[in-house]
């Protein structure tokens, strides 16, 4: 495996520049304030509907996609969510915290204004649960992909090995 950590990666450092913890909050808030326009919208549902939308987007972004759309790592990180490129890998930092803390105060405040339907909040959590094992250390590197298209089987299939002391017909002469 290459060195991931000798050169500057585009697709995962922008999670340490200034802003882009707030800008989670923007969004959420943004999408909120669009659904509330929409007529006979209740906040249950609106909070349900936001936080569903943050959690698969977020799961999409962080733990689905692999590789980066910049090709001058040289394919270092084509096997790694962009989960697993923030911070070079390294678990427990403030980045991946914050990351973390999101979809669980999200959960909070959308399990609060659903007044604590069981249905809703069965949706809700169910969303957090799909969001939050992937961040967990113990399956960091480790895909369950259900919509990945099957393998494709290589151009030139490895032969059998030959029996010890034994020729194949090229080795004599044919």
């Amino acid at each position: 495996m290459l060195d991931q950590s000798a050169g500057f990666n585009a697709n995962a450092d922008w999670v340490n520049y200034k802003g882009a913890w707030v800008i989670h909050v923007v969004l959420i808030l943004v999408a909120k304030i669009l659904l509330d326009v929409i007529p006979a919208m209740q906040q249950d549902t609106s909070w349900t509907l936001v936080n569903l939308g943050y959690m698969a987007l977020s799961y999409l972004m962080f733990h689905y996609v692999t590789g980066t759309p910049f090709e001058s790592n040289a394919g270092v990180y084509d096997q790694l969510t962009l989960w697993e490129q923030i911070d070079e890998g390294a678990q427990y930092t403030p980045a991946k915290k914050w990351l973390t803390s999101v979809p669980i105060g999200l959960f909070l405040i959308s399990t609060h204004y659903t007044r604590y339907n069981p249905l809703l909040f069965s949706l809700n959590f169910s969303a957090l649960l799909f969001v939050l094992f992937p961040k967990l250390p113990i399956l960091h590197r480790l895909r369950f992909k259900f919509f990945a298209p099957p393998p494709t089987p290589s151009p030139h299939p490895s032969q059998p090995p030959t029996p010890t002391g034994t020729r194949t017909p090229s080795q004599v002469g044919f």
